[in-house]
């Protein structure tokens, strides 16, 4: 991102005879969070947008201008994607498949093309090209602690084929030794649990409160309602106390790859 909208921001705000706390406070923000914004070393998500043009009287030009990039993600992620460049703590959920900065390229390429109407190849290609920068989060050796709860279907469920399963599987099983990520496995055997409802994302920030994120069929919600955070963080932390130990779920990880034929 580069510096002219935080500028533009900056002026705005001093036109308005506003401190950054004062437009933090306006705007339900934190005076760091409007700091790093206007330095441009933050992207605002559109609600933060919304918020700043409310505070500024400024129409909506601060959400209209968003900065933008090449990135192909559904429109309803978009939020969500900025957000889990920004955090300090992400902690997934899946039910179906293995969280999107988790997946190896032929993964990713096997669950983009089960999409309807079929997209190009060409489109299929800048998809996946999105989700491995995505991955690139990991690349920092610490920030973000990133914690992952899997179903046992995602891992059960062949996507793409063996070998590309027994890949996947590999790829986490190596994150999770190399104590970059923690996997936690929740079994068949624990029967119903809220959170098979759909996908959870938790994400903790160091200047601003948590958020969540929650997806289902063609339709994703970021929520930063403390009320609705709270319960997505009670049912994930409920669904995390029935899951297997880390090195059970390594076990499990390992069992199942080599089911497939291909985990060395």
């Amino acid at each position: 991102m580069g510096t002219t909208y935080g500028d533009w921001l900056k002026e705005q705000r001093e036109a308005a005879g506003l401190t950054q706390q004062r437009l933090a406070d306006a705007a339900i923000m934190t005076r760091t969070h409007i700091a790093h914004i206007e330095a441009g070393r933050r992207v605002p998500s559109k609600e933060d947008a919304r918020r700043l043009d409310n505070a500024l009287n400024t129409g909506n030009v601060l959400s209209r201008f968003l900065p933008g990039d090449d990135a192909a993600v559904a429109d309803y992620f978009e939020a969500a994607r900025l957000l889990e460049q920004q955090a300090v703590m992400i902690r997934e959920f899946a039910v179906s498949f293995v969280p999107g900065i988790l997946q190896t390229e032929r993964y990713a390429r096997a669950v983009l093309s089960t999409s309807f109407p079929p997209a190009s190849e060409e489109e299929r290609d800048r998809l996946v090209v999105t989700r491995l920068e995505r991955a690139k989060i990991l690349d920092h050796p610490v920030t973000p602690v990133v914690w992952v709860l899997l179903d046992e279907a995602v891992l059960r469920r062949v996507v793409g084929s063996p070998e590309v399963m027994a890949e996947q599987i590999a790829h986490l099983v190596r994150l999770t030794e190399g104590r970059r990520v923690r996997v936690h496995v929740v079994p068949y055997g624990v029967g119903a649990y809220q959170l098979l409802q759909g996908l959870v994302t938790l994400m903790s920030f160091e200047d601003q409160p948590p958020l969540a994120y929650s997806e289902g069929v063609q339709v994703g919600k970021v929520h930063d309602s403390p009320s609705v955070v709270t319960r997505l963080q009670g049912a994930y932390d409920l669904a995390l106390s029935d899951a297997l130990p880390l090195k059970e779920s390594v076990a499990m990880m390992q069992a199942i790859a080599k089911e497939y034929g291909r985990y060395d």
